[in-house]
C-alpha cells in the first residue's frame, strides 16, 4: 500500500467545517433531496441511516453520481455482479440517477450518497462495509474516502473525465487519489494529467471509455424505409433530444436553407410535443408526427418524432444529426455515441461539458463539427447536405472513433478482477467499526 500522505489545507478545511458545522450542511441536502422530488421516505440515506439490509457475502460499491456516470457502467456492474457473485450497492447523489439504477440494474441495491460528515459516514459504512468501492468519473467526497482508506477498502476510479478540481487542487486531488489501486481514463489523452499529479503510471489506464462501448440502438427498418419513401430525392438531417429553445434554433436553420430537405426533430422529451407542433403550425411548415400516427409523406417538410425508442432509426437515414443540449448553456449536451455506432455525421453546439471529451475526440477525428450558433449552424447544415463526399468522411470516422472503444467494458474488468476478489483485505464488521472522524 502506498505510503499515506498528509491532507492539505483545504482538505484540514474541509474535515473540519463538516465536523464542526454539520447542521448546516444537513439543511442543504434536505432541500437538495426535496427539489430533486426523491422520495421523501429515503431521505434518511442522506445521512447514512440505510433502508435496506446488507445482505450476508461480498458487497462490491460502485459510486455514480447521476444518469449519465448509471448509464455507463450499467454493463460494467451486470458484469461484475455476474463473474464475481457479489451484491452490488450502487449509489447515486440524484433522483434521477436513482431512477436510471432501478431501470438498468434491478438486482443492486440503491441507496443515495451519504453527506460527507462524521455521523453519516460512519453510519454508511458501519452498516454496509463494502469489500471494494469503484467511482464512475468523479464525484469524490474527502472524508468517505479516508474512511475506506482506514478500513484498507480497494479503491479504483472508472472512466475519468476531465476535471476543473484536479486542475484547480492538485495537491488535494493527489493526496485523495494516491492510494487508489487502479485508474481508468475515458481517453488516452487524460493518463498525463494523472501522472502530472505525482500518480504511479502502472496505476492508470485507457482501456477505452465505458460510454461508448453500448449497444447499438434499436433500428426499425421499416419506419427507416418510411422515412426514405417520403424523402423522395431530398437528403435528410435530423435534429435529436432537443431542449426548450433549442427548437427555434433548428427551424430558423430550416427555413433559411435553399436546398429543399427533410428534417426529422426528436425532442429530449416526447411530452413536449403539442407546444413543438404549435410552433411547426404557427410558422406555416408541412408536417408529420409520430405520435399522431401521421407518416411522413414527399410533401412533408418536418417529421415530428415525439415518441421514445426510434432515435437509431434517425440515425440509421440521416445524412447528419445535430444533437442537442449542446446549442444553449446549461443542459451539458448528450451522447454523441449513440450516432457515431450507426455511422452518422454530428453538428454540436459548444455546451458539451458533460461530454467534453467524447466531442474533443471525434471532432479530432473528423466525426464531429461544433457550432458556435445560429447562423453557423445553418451554414454548415446546408454546406454538408450538398457535400457527399465530406458526409461520406464524417460517417467513416465516427465509425472508427466508435470502435475503438468496443470492448471498454471488459477491458477495464479485468483491469479490475485483482481488486475484487474476495481474498482481498478484510473489511471490518459492525463490532469492529469504532466512529471515525
Amino acid at each position: 500500500m502506498a505510503q499515506k500522505m498528509k491532507p492539505t489545507l483545504l482538505l484540514r478545511l474541509w474535515f473540519g467545517l463538516t465536523r464542526m458545522v454539520p447542521g448546516l450542511f444537513d439543511a442543504l441536502i434536505r432541500r437538495a433531496h426535496l427539489r430533486q422530488g426523491a422520495d421523501p421516505a429515503r431521505l434518511g440515506e442522506r445521512f447514512g441511516r440505510a433502508s435496506v439490509n446488507r445482505p450476508d457475502g461480498q458487497l462490491i460499491w460502485i459510486h455514480a453520481a447521476s444518469v449519465g456516470e448509471v448509464i455507463s457502467v450499467s454493463a460494467l456492474a451486470r458484469l461484475i455482479a455476474a463473474q464475481t457473485k457479489a451484491q452490488i450497492l450502487i449509489t447515486t447523489t440524484t433522483a434521477t440517477g436513482a431512477k436510471t439504477a432501478a431501470a438498468r440494474l434491478p438486482d443492486a441495491l440503491h441507496q443515495f450518497l451519504p453527506i460527507d460528515t462524521p455521523a453519516a459516514v460512519n453510519r454508511f459504512f458501519i452498516h454496509w462495509r463494502p469489500d471494494a468501492a469503484l467511482f464512475v468519473e468523479a464525484d469524490l467526497w474527502p472524508r468517505l474516502l479516508r474512511r475506506l482508506a482506514a478500513q484498507s477498502v480497494p479503491r479504483a476510479l472508472l472512466n475519468a473525465r476531465p476535471s476543473k478540481t484536479r486542475k484547480r487542487a492538485p495537491r488535494s486531488m493527489r493526496v485523495l487519489l494516491h492510494d487508489f489501486s487502479l485508474i481508468t481514463v475515458q481517453d488516452v489523452t487524460l493518463v498525463q494529467e494523472f501522472i502530472d499529479l505525482g500518480l504511479a503510471s502502472t496505476r492508470i489506464n485507457a482501456p477505452g471509455n465505458l460510454k461508448a462501448d453500448i449497444p447499438p440502438p434499436r433500428v426499425d427498418e421499416a419506419l427507416a424505409q418510411q422515412f426514405r419513401a417520403a424523402a423522395t430525392r431530398r437528403p435528410i438531417w435530423a435534429a435529436a433530444s432537443t431542449h426548450p429553445g433549442e427548437e427555434e434554433i433548428i427551424l430558423d436553420a430550416f427555413g433559411a436553407m435553399v436546398r429543399d430537405s427533410l428534417l426529422i426533430l426528436v425532442p429530449r422529451h416526447p411530452e413536449r410535443g403539442d407546444a413543438i407542433a404549435a410552433e411547426l403550425i404557427r410558422r406555416g411548415i408541412v408536417f408529420s408526427r409520430q405520435s399522431a400516427a401521421t407518416r411522413p409523406a414527399p410533401e412533408t417538410q418536418v417529421h415530428l418524432l415525439d415518441t421514445i425508442g426510434d432515435l437509431g432509426t434517425v440515425y440509421r437515414v440521416a445524412d447528419l444529426a445535430v444533437i442537442g443540449g449542446s446549442l444553449l448553456d446549461g443542459i451539458g449536451g448528450h451522447t454523441p455515441y449513440e450516432p457515431a455506432q450507426l455511422g452518422c455525421a454530428v453538428l454540436s453546439g459548444p455546451y458539451v461539458e458533460n461530454f467534453r471529451t467524447a466531442y474533443d475526440t471525434l471532432c479530432a477525428s473528423g466525426a464531429v463539427i461544433t457550432v458556435r450558433n445560429g447562423p453557423e449552424l445553418t451554414a454548415n447544415i446546408s454546406r454538408l447536405l450538398s457535400d457527399q463526399t465530406t458526409l461520406k468522411t464524417m460517417r467513416a470516422s465516427a465509425l472508427a472513433e466508435q470502435a475503438r472503444h468496443v470492448g471498454a467494458t471488459g477491458r477495464t474488468f479485468s483491469l479490475l478482477s485483482p481488486l475484487l476478489s474476495p481474498s482481498s483485505p478484510p473489511v471490518p464488521g459492525p463490532d469492529r467499526g469504532a466512529a471515525h472522524d
